[in-house]
C-alpha cells in the first residue's frame, strides 16, 4: 500500500515563488544548472536570470545549482533575489556553505548526511532551514551507502535498493529527532531497476515526499529511456512528487523530457500537445529544421491544443486530423489544416508565417 505523502514547501520568501511538494501537490519538474557559478559579474547574472526565465516557461519549477565554495554561495544568494524560481543548494562536505545560502532567499539545501560530518553539523542546518523557512533535500546514492550495509551487500544479504532504502531510512531519523518535517527523499541509482524497487520499499512504509531520478542517466537518448522507463513505472503507482531528468545535455533538453514524460503519465495537464511525423523518403516537408524553429516556443505557450507537424500531404491531414492546427507539404508547398481539413495551402517559404498566424487565432 502506498502511503500519501506529507506537504513540503519551497520558496515564499522575497520575490521567490511558493511551490508544495507532495501531499497531493502536482508532480513537480527540476533541473540542474550545469556550469560553474562562483565567477558571477552582473553579465553572468543577467543571463543566467533570462535563461531561469525561459526555463520557467519551458515548465520548469525548481533548479538546483552546486555550490563548492563560499563564492558560488554568494552568487547563488545573488541569483535567488532576481528570480521567482524556487532554488535548491547543492552541498557537500562543508555545511557551512548550507548556512552561507541560507542569508539568501535560497528555496532548499540538498545534503547528503553521510558526508557533511557529524549530526551536530546536520543538526546546524535543520536549525538554519527552520529559522529560514527553508526545506532540506535528502539525497542518498549507491556511492554514500555506510559500510555495513556495503557489507550485506556485497555478502548478498541485501540488496542494493534494499540498502538506499535503509541508509535513507536512517539519514531521516536525524531530521524527526529534531522534529524537523519540511525534508524531501531522493535515493538514486544508475540502474532503473535499483531506481524503481528502492522507491517502492520506501513508499510503502513511509510518507516523506520523494524526489525521483535516475543518477547519471547518460547521454540525451540513453538517459531519456532510462527515465522514462523509471518514472513512468512509479508514477503509475502513484510513488514520486518531484523528478528530474538527469542527461549529459542542456537544462532545456532536460526539462522538455521530463515535461513530456509527466504529461504522458497524466501527471500534468494542459499546454500544447506536439505529434510529429520522423520523415521518410519521399520529398516532403522539412519537419527537422520547423521543429527545430518552433518547438521550445510551442511548448512555452500557455495553450491547450494540439499541434501536428507532418512530413508530406500523403498522410498528413488523415494522422493529424485531431489535431487543433497541422502543417505539412512538400519542399516548395506546404498545407495548413485543423482538425483535418485543409484550409490553406502555400509557398514552403511563407510555412513559418503562416503558421504564427494560425496559431495566433487559436
Amino acid at each position: 500500500m502506498i502511503n500519501m505523502t506529507k506537504e513540503v514547501f519551497l520558496g515564499g520568501r522575497g520575490k521567490t515563488k511558493r511551490i508544495s511538494i507532495g501531499g497531493g501537490a502536482p508532480v513537480s519538474l527540476q533541473t540542474m544548472w550545469k556550469q560553474p557559478i562562483d565567477n558571477l559579474d552582473d553579465k553572468k547574472l543577467n543571463e543566467i536570470v533570462n535563461t531561469i526565465d525561459g526555463l520557467s516557461e519551458l515548465g520548469c519549477d525548481i533548479i538546483r545549482f552546486a555550490v563548492p565554495d563560499v563564492q558560488s554561495a554568494e552568487s547563488l544568494c545573488k541569483i535567488a533575489a532576481n528570480t521567482s524560481m524556487p532554488l535548491v543548494a547543492d552541498i557537500h562536505f562543508d555545511y557551512k556553505l548550507a548556512l552561507e545560502c541560507l542569508k539568501g532567499n535560497v528555496a532548499a539545501i540538498r545534503i547528503n548526511p553521510g558526508n557533511i560530518g557529524s549530526e551536530e553539523n546536520i543538526k546546524t542546518v535543520i536549525e538554519a532551514c527552520r529559522d529560514n523557512g527553508a526545506a532540506i533535500r535528502i539525497g542518498i546514492n549507491s556511492g554514500s551507502l555506510p559500510k555495513d550495509l556495503q557489507e550485506q551487500i556485497s555478502k548478498g544479504e541485501i540488496s542494493r535498493a534494499e540498502g538506499l532504502c535503509e541508509t535513507a531510512v536512517r539519514e531521516a531519523e536525524i531530521f524527526d529527532k529534531y522534529n524537523f518535517n519540511q525534508y524531501v527523499v531522493s535515493m538514486k541509482s544508475s540502474d532503473v531497476n535499483e531506481t524503481i524497487q528502492c522507491n517502492r520499499f520506501y513508499s510503502q512504509k513511509y510518507n516523506n515526499p520523494l524526489h525521483l531520478g535516475v543518477t547519471e542517466a547518460g547521454p540525451l537518448i540513453g538517459g531519456i529511456v532510462k527515465s522514462s522507463i523509471a518514472f513512468s513505472t512509479l508514477l503509475n503507482e502513484n510513488i514520486g512528487d518531484t523528478i528530474r531528468v538527469s542527461l549529459s545535455s542542456s537544462v532545456e533538453n532536460e526539462v522538455i523530457a521530463g515535461l513530456n514524460i509527466l504529461r504522458e503519465c497524466g501527471k500534468r495537464k494542459g499546454g500544447v500537445r506536439i505529434i510529429s511525423c520522423p520523415r521518410c523518403g519521399r520529398l516532403g516537408f522539412d519537419v527537422h529544421g520547423f521543429m527545430q524553429r518552433w518547438e521550445n516556443r510551442l511548448l512555452c505557450m500557455d495553450k491547450d491544443i494540439t499541434v501536428a507537424v507532418m512530413g508530406c500531404v500523403v498522410n498528413g491531414p488523415g494522422e493529424g486530423k485531431h489535431a487543433d492546427l497541422g502543417i505539412a507539404g512538400t519542399d516548395k508547398k506546404a498545407i495548413i489544416f485543423k482538425k483535418g481539413k485543409i484550409i490553406q495551402t502555400i509557398d514552403a517559404k511563407d510555412a513559418d508565417k503562416v503558421f504564427e498566424k494560425e496559431l495566433k487565432s487559436l
